[in-house]
Protein backbone atom coordinates (compact mmCIF):
# COMPACT_ATOMS: atom_id res chain seq x y z
CA UNK A 1 0.00 0.00 0.00
CA UNK A 2 2.72 2.57 1.21
CA UNK A 3 4.94 1.88 -2.42
CA UNK A 4 1.88 1.82 -4.66
CA UNK A 5 0.91 5.59 -2.96
CA UNK A 6 4.70 6.51 -3.28
CA UNK A 7 4.37 5.37 -6.86
CA UNK A 8 1.40 6.77 -7.64
CA UNK A 9 2.79 10.41 -6.98
CA UNK A 10 5.37 10.17 -8.31
CA UNK A 11 3.63 9.78 -11.41
CA UNK A 12 1.62 12.83 -10.90
CA UNK A 13 4.64 14.82 -10.53
CA UNK A 14 6.89 13.36 -13.28
CA UNK A 15 9.64 11.74 -11.11
CA UNK A 16 10.81 8.40 -9.92
CA UNK A 17 9.31 6.50 -6.64
CA UNK A 18 12.10 6.77 -4.47
CA UNK A 19 12.23 10.45 -5.18
CA UNK A 20 9.14 10.48 -3.29
CA UNK A 21 10.08 11.14 0.78
CA UNK A 22 7.52 10.55 3.04
CA UNK A 23 7.34 12.78 6.33
CA UNK A 24 4.38 14.13 8.88
CA UNK A 25 3.51 17.48 6.26
CA UNK A 26 4.95 20.33 4.72
CA UNK A 27 7.01 21.82 8.19
CA UNK A 28 9.22 18.96 8.36
CA UNK A 29 9.68 18.72 4.54
CA UNK A 30 10.58 22.02 4.66
CA UNK A 31 12.94 21.34 7.29
CA UNK A 32 14.54 18.22 6.05
CA UNK A 33 15.17 20.21 2.94
CA UNK A 34 16.84 23.29 4.94
CA UNK A 35 18.61 21.91 7.40
CA UNK A 36 19.83 18.60 5.45
CA UNK A 37 21.89 20.92 2.33
CA UNK A 38 22.96 23.79 4.60
CA UNK A 39 26.01 23.59 6.29
CA UNK A 40 28.21 26.47 8.34
CA UNK A 41 29.95 28.76 5.57
CA UNK A 42 27.82 28.16 2.82
CA UNK A 43 25.46 30.91 1.83
CA UNK A 44 21.29 30.43 1.37
CA UNK A 45 18.63 32.66 0.38
CA UNK A 46 14.65 33.00 0.94
CA UNK A 47 11.32 34.54 0.49
CA UNK A 48 10.60 36.71 3.36
CA UNK A 49 6.75 36.18 3.12
CA UNK A 50 7.31 32.20 2.78
CA UNK A 51 5.48 29.92 5.50
CA UNK A 52 7.06 29.74 8.89
CA UNK A 53 8.88 26.58 8.72
CA UNK A 54 11.15 28.28 6.04
CA UNK A 55 11.79 31.31 7.72
CA UNK A 56 12.53 30.16 11.04
CA UNK A 57 14.53 27.55 9.80
CA UNK A 58 16.49 29.97 7.83
CA UNK A 59 16.98 32.22 11.45
CA UNK A 60 18.34 28.31 12.97
CA UNK A 61 20.56 28.37 9.79
CA UNK A 62 22.22 31.24 10.65
CA UNK A 63 22.99 30.51 14.13
CA UNK A 64 24.98 27.87 12.95
CA UNK A 65 26.80 29.81 10.93
CA UNK A 66 25.02 30.12 7.33
CA UNK A 67 24.99 33.29 5.29
CA UNK A 68 21.60 33.87 5.03
CA UNK A 69 20.04 36.09 2.51
CA UNK A 70 16.59 37.29 1.65
CA UNK A 71 15.49 36.77 -1.93
CA UNK A 72 14.41 40.52 -3.65
CA UNK A 73 11.18 41.63 -4.46
CA UNK A 74 9.93 43.76 -7.10
CA UNK A 75 6.31 43.71 -8.46
CA UNK A 76 5.37 40.89 -6.35
CA UNK A 77 8.02 38.57 -8.21
CA UNK A 78 11.00 37.96 -7.35
CA UNK A 79 13.62 40.60 -8.82
CA UNK A 80 16.28 37.80 -10.59
CA UNK A 81 18.08 40.86 -11.72
CA UNK A 82 19.13 41.81 -8.18
CA UNK A 83 19.13 37.96 -7.28
CA UNK A 84 22.20 37.38 -10.21
CA UNK A 85 23.78 39.92 -7.98
CA UNK A 86 23.50 38.07 -4.40
CA UNK A 87 25.05 35.23 -5.65
CA UNK A 88 28.12 33.72 -4.38
CA UNK A 89 30.42 30.73 -5.65
CA UNK A 90 29.14 29.27 -2.05
CA UNK A 91 25.26 29.32 -2.48
CA UNK A 92 24.25 26.03 -1.67
CA UNK A 93 20.20 27.08 -1.70
CA UNK A 94 17.45 28.67 -2.51
CA UNK A 95 14.48 28.06 -0.72
CA UNK A 96 10.70 29.67 -1.56
CA UNK A 97 7.29 28.85 -2.02
CA UNK A 98 5.29 27.82 -5.39
CA UNK A 99 1.93 29.82 -4.10
CA UNK A 100 2.10 32.43 -1.14
CA UNK A 101 0.06 30.47 1.77
CA UNK A 102 -1.46 33.72 2.75
CA UNK A 103 -2.20 36.18 -0.82
CA UNK A 104 -2.16 32.79 -3.19
CA UNK A 105 0.76 35.14 -4.90
CA UNK A 106 2.27 32.48 -7.51
CA UNK A 107 5.71 32.98 -7.72
CA UNK A 108 8.32 32.90 -10.71
CA UNK A 109 9.77 29.79 -9.68
CA UNK A 110 11.17 28.61 -13.13
CA UNK A 111 12.90 32.41 -13.89
CA UNK A 112 14.71 31.61 -10.49
CA UNK A 113 15.84 28.17 -11.28
CA UNK A 114 17.01 29.47 -14.85
CA UNK A 115 19.05 31.87 -12.83
CA UNK A 116 20.84 29.24 -10.87
CA UNK A 117 21.56 27.49 -14.00
CA UNK A 118 23.34 30.17 -15.54
CA UNK A 119 24.96 31.25 -12.47
CA UNK A 120 26.79 27.66 -12.48
CA UNK A 121 27.33 27.58 -16.10
CA UNK A 122 29.17 30.64 -16.43
CA UNK A 123 26.53 31.29 -19.29
CA UNK A 124 26.45 35.23 -21.25
CA UNK A 125 23.90 38.02 -19.83
CA UNK A 126 22.03 37.06 -23.09
CA UNK A 127 18.65 36.68 -21.51
CA UNK A 128 16.38 36.34 -24.59
CA UNK A 129 18.68 33.44 -26.14
CA UNK A 130 18.33 31.68 -22.57
CA UNK A 131 14.87 32.08 -22.10
CA UNK A 132 13.75 29.37 -24.97
CA UNK A 133 16.68 27.07 -23.47
CA UNK A 134 15.01 24.16 -21.03
CA UNK A 135 16.03 24.41 -18.02
CA UNK A 136 19.01 21.54 -16.59
CA UNK A 137 19.34 19.74 -13.78
CA UNK A 138 22.62 19.02 -13.16
CA UNK A 139 22.58 15.83 -10.57
CA UNK A 140 25.49 14.54 -11.99
CA UNK A 141 27.20 17.38 -9.70
CA UNK A 142 24.82 18.77 -6.77
CA UNK A 143 27.83 19.64 -4.80
CA UNK A 144 28.99 22.23 -7.19
CA UNK A 145 25.61 24.32 -7.61
CA UNK A 146 22.66 26.07 -5.74
CA UNK A 147 19.58 23.93 -5.35
CA UNK A 148 16.55 25.52 -5.92
CA UNK A 149 13.69 23.68 -2.92
CA UNK A 150 9.61 25.06 -3.71
CA UNK A 151 7.38 24.40 -1.25
CA UNK A 152 4.31 23.48 -3.57
CA UNK A 153 1.64 23.14 -0.76
CA UNK A 154 -0.73 25.75 -1.55
CA UNK A 155 -0.54 24.54 -5.20
CA UNK A 156 -2.39 21.76 -6.25
CA UNK A 157 -5.39 22.65 -6.51
CA UNK A 158 -4.94 25.07 -9.31
CA UNK A 159 -1.17 24.80 -10.59
CA UNK A 160 0.34 21.35 -12.37
CA UNK A 161 2.24 19.98 -9.65
CA UNK A 162 5.65 18.71 -11.65
CA UNK A 163 8.96 18.92 -10.52
CA UNK A 164 9.76 20.54 -13.77
CA UNK A 165 6.93 22.85 -13.73
CA UNK A 166 8.13 24.24 -10.98
CA UNK A 167 12.11 24.56 -12.39
CA UNK A 168 12.80 22.49 -8.50
CA UNK A 169 15.24 20.06 -7.45
CA UNK A 170 13.16 19.77 -4.09
CA UNK A 171 9.26 19.86 -4.03
CA UNK A 172 7.65 20.08 -0.71
CA UNK A 173 3.90 19.26 -0.43
CA UNK A 174 1.30 18.57 2.45
CA UNK A 175 -1.89 16.65 2.06
CA UNK A 176 -3.74 18.84 4.34
CA UNK A 177 -4.17 21.44 1.58
CA UNK A 178 -5.32 19.38 -0.52
CA UNK A 179 -8.00 17.36 1.56
CA UNK A 180 -9.10 16.28 5.24
CA UNK A 181 -6.01 14.00 5.85
CA UNK A 182 -3.72 15.38 8.22
CA UNK A 183 -0.06 13.93 9.76
CA UNK A 184 1.28 13.22 6.33
CA UNK A 185 3.63 14.97 3.47
CA UNK A 186 6.25 14.84 1.07
CA UNK A 187 9.55 16.03 0.43
CA UNK A 188 10.25 15.21 -3.44
CA UNK A 189 14.36 15.32 -4.19
CA UNK A 190 16.45 13.50 -6.18
CA UNK A 191 18.68 10.66 -4.55
CA UNK A 192 21.76 12.13 -6.24
CA UNK A 193 21.09 15.52 -3.50
CA UNK A 194 23.01 15.50 -0.60
CA UNK A 195 20.32 15.39 2.00
CA UNK A 196 21.44 14.76 5.79
CA UNK A 197 18.87 13.66 7.93
CA UNK A 198 17.25 15.36 10.76
CA UNK A 199 17.76 12.63 13.44
CA UNK A 200 18.50 9.03 13.31
CA UNK A 201 16.55 5.90 13.69
CA UNK A 202 15.43 3.13 11.70
CA UNK A 203 16.58 4.48 8.35
CA UNK A 204 13.11 4.07 6.70
CA UNK A 205 12.81 6.78 3.91
CA UNK A 206 16.11 6.20 2.20
CA UNK A 207 17.59 6.85 5.77
CA UNK A 208 16.10 10.24 5.40
CA UNK A 209 13.26 10.16 7.80
CA UNK A 210 13.62 7.42 10.45
CA UNK A 211 9.88 6.49 11.75
CA UNK A 212 6.97 4.04 10.95
CA UNK A 213 4.98 5.03 7.57
CA UNK A 214 1.49 5.31 8.03
CA UNK A 215 0.51 3.41 4.22
CA UNK A 216 -3.19 4.47 4.96
CA UNK A 217 -2.49 8.24 5.29
CA UNK A 218 -0.31 7.80 2.39
CA UNK A 219 -2.91 5.89 -0.01
CA UNK A 220 -5.61 8.91 0.72
CA UNK A 221 -2.66 11.51 0.39
CA UNK A 222 -1.99 10.05 -3.41
CA UNK A 223 -5.81 10.18 -3.89
CA UNK A 224 -6.27 13.56 -2.66
CA UNK A 225 -3.29 14.43 -5.12
CA UNK A 226 -5.00 12.75 -8.01
CA UNK A 227 -8.24 13.97 -7.16
CA UNK A 228 -6.72 17.66 -7.24
CA UNK A 229 -5.19 17.38 -10.47
CA UNK A 230 -8.06 15.55 -12.27
CA UNK A 231 -10.51 18.62 -11.18
CA UNK A 232 -7.93 21.35 -11.73
CA UNK A 233 -8.58 22.84 -15.03
CA UNK A 234 -12.54 23.29 -14.02
CA UNK A 235 -11.65 24.37 -10.46
CA UNK A 236 -9.92 26.74 -11.56
CA UNK A 237 -11.75 28.17 -14.41
CA UNK A 238 -14.95 28.25 -11.79
CA UNK A 239 -13.09 29.47 -9.16
CA UNK A 240 -11.94 32.95 -11.15
CA UNK A 241 -14.97 33.94 -12.04
CA UNK A 242 -16.25 33.43 -8.43
CA UNK A 243 -13.25 35.83 -7.40
CA UNK A 244 -14.07 38.48 -10.05
CA UNK A 245 -17.46 38.44 -8.51
CA UNK A 246 -16.28 38.36 -4.68
CA UNK A 247 -14.10 40.73 -5.15
CA UNK A 248 -16.82 43.03 -7.14
CA UNK A 249 -18.81 42.50 -3.88
CA UNK A 250 -16.53 43.43 -1.58
CA UNK A 251 -14.87 46.90 -2.69
CA UNK A 252 -18.61 48.17 -3.85
CA UNK A 253 -19.63 47.03 -0.23
CA UNK A 254 -16.95 48.32 1.50
CA UNK A 255 -14.90 51.77 2.05
CA UNK A 256 -11.04 51.89 2.23
CA UNK A 257 -10.19 47.77 1.00
CA UNK A 258 -7.29 46.90 -0.65
CA UNK A 259 -6.93 43.77 -2.56
CA UNK A 260 -3.55 42.75 -1.80
CA UNK A 261 -2.63 40.38 -5.22
CA UNK A 262 -0.10 40.11 -7.66
CA UNK A 263 0.15 39.79 -11.42
CA UNK A 264 -0.51 35.72 -11.26
CA UNK A 265 -2.91 34.78 -8.95
CA UNK A 266 -4.10 31.64 -7.76
CA UNK A 267 -7.73 32.48 -7.96
CA UNK A 268 -9.09 30.47 -4.79
CA UNK A 269 -7.15 32.47 -2.20
CA UNK A 270 -8.25 36.12 -1.96
CA UNK A 271 -6.17 38.24 0.43
CA UNK A 272 -7.93 41.54 1.77
CA UNK A 273 -6.95 44.82 3.82
CA UNK A 274 -9.02 46.77 6.03
CA UNK A 275 -6.90 49.61 7.38
CA UNK A 276 -8.32 50.97 10.93
CA UNK A 277 -10.68 48.40 11.57
CA UNK A 278 -9.99 45.71 14.01
CA UNK A 279 -9.42 42.23 12.05
CA UNK A 280 -9.24 40.01 14.92
CA UNK A 281 -12.61 41.09 15.98
CA UNK A 282 -13.72 40.94 12.50
CA UNK A 283 -12.41 36.98 12.05
CA UNK A 284 -14.84 36.33 15.61
CA UNK A 285 -17.59 38.21 14.08
CA UNK A 286 -17.40 35.98 10.66
CA UNK A 287 -16.95 32.59 12.70
CA UNK A 288 -20.19 33.74 14.93
CA UNK A 289 -21.74 33.72 11.03
CA UNK A 290 -20.79 30.45 10.13
CA UNK A 291 -17.31 31.08 8.15
CA UNK A 292 -14.12 30.80 9.05
CA UNK A 293 -11.26 32.65 7.78
CA UNK A 294 -8.22 33.95 9.42
CA UNK A 295 -5.86 37.39 9.61
CA UNK A 296 -2.43 35.15 9.04
CA UNK A 297 -0.85 31.98 8.61
CA UNK A 298 -2.19 29.58 11.51
CA UNK A 299 1.68 29.55 12.42
CA UNK A 300 2.29 32.96 13.34
CA UNK A 301 -1.02 33.75 15.06
CA UNK A 302 1.11 35.17 17.91
CA UNK A 303 2.06 37.77 15.80
CA UNK A 304 1.28 41.66 16.67
CA UNK A 305 2.67 43.25 13.73
CA UNK A 306 0.00 41.36 11.99
CA UNK A 307 0.77 39.24 8.42
CA UNK A 308 4.34 39.44 7.57
CA UNK A 309 3.65 37.91 4.15
CA UNK A 310 1.44 41.27 3.20
CA UNK A 311 4.27 43.42 5.20
CA UNK A 312 7.01 41.67 2.95
CA UNK A 313 5.20 42.15 -0.46
CA UNK A 314 3.48 45.56 -0.01
CA UNK A 315 6.05 47.24 2.49
CA UNK A 316 2.68 48.63 4.40
CA UNK A 317 2.43 48.10 7.87
CA UNK A 318 -0.86 49.24 8.17
CA UNK A 319 -2.08 47.12 5.87
CA UNK A 320 -0.29 44.07 7.43
CA UNK A 321 -1.55 44.79 10.39
CA UNK A 322 -5.23 44.53 9.66
CA UNK A 323 -5.31 41.52 6.77
CA UNK A 324 -8.15 39.17 6.45
CA UNK A 325 -7.08 35.83 4.48
CA UNK A 326 -10.20 34.36 2.19
CA UNK A 327 -9.87 30.91 0.61
CA UNK A 328 -11.91 27.87 -0.46
CA UNK A 329 -11.59 24.67 -1.78
CA UNK A 330 -13.76 22.70 -4.47
CA UNK A 331 -16.01 22.21 -1.92
CA UNK A 332 -17.81 25.55 -1.81
CA UNK A 333 -20.00 26.79 -3.88
CA UNK A 334 -20.89 30.13 -5.52
CA UNK A 335 -24.15 30.77 -3.00
CA UNK A 336 -21.66 29.80 -0.37
CA UNK A 337 -19.39 32.44 -1.50
CA UNK A 338 -22.57 35.42 -2.03
CA UNK A 339 -23.84 34.53 1.70
CA UNK A 340 -19.59 34.98 2.67
CA UNK A 341 -19.57 38.20 0.89
CA UNK A 342 -22.81 39.67 2.64
CA UNK A 343 -21.29 38.86 6.00
CA UNK A 344 -18.38 40.13 5.34
CA UNK A 345 -20.08 43.51 4.66
CA UNK A 346 -22.31 43.52 7.42
CA UNK A 347 -19.51 42.27 10.12
CA UNK A 348 -17.32 45.42 8.67
CA UNK A 349 -20.37 47.50 8.96
CA UNK A 350 -20.75 46.94 12.28
CA UNK A 351 -17.49 47.78 13.34
CA UNK A 352 -17.46 51.05 11.50
CA UNK A 353 -20.35 52.20 13.03
CA UNK A 354 -18.80 51.16 16.48
CA UNK A 355 -15.40 52.97 15.90
CA UNK A 356 -17.70 55.96 14.28
CA UNK A 357 -19.64 55.98 18.10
Amino acid sequence: MLEDARTNIARLLEVQSDDVIFTSGATESNALAILGIAKAGDHVLYLPSAHASIVENMKLLAERGVEVDVLPIKNWRVDCEKLKELLKPNTKLVSMDAVCGETGVIWNTRDVASMLAKAHSGESKNASAQAARPIQHAFSNPPSRAFLHVDASQAPFTEKITRAHFGADMLTLDASKVGAIRGIGALVAHRTIPITPLYEGGGQERGLRSGSESPELAREFAAALRAAAYDREAFRARVARARVSLIETITHGILNVFINEGAEQTPHILNISLPNRDTDYLVALLDEAGFAVSTRSACETDSVEGSRAVLALTGDPERAKSTIRISWSPRVNRSDLIKFAKALTRAVAFIDNGRER
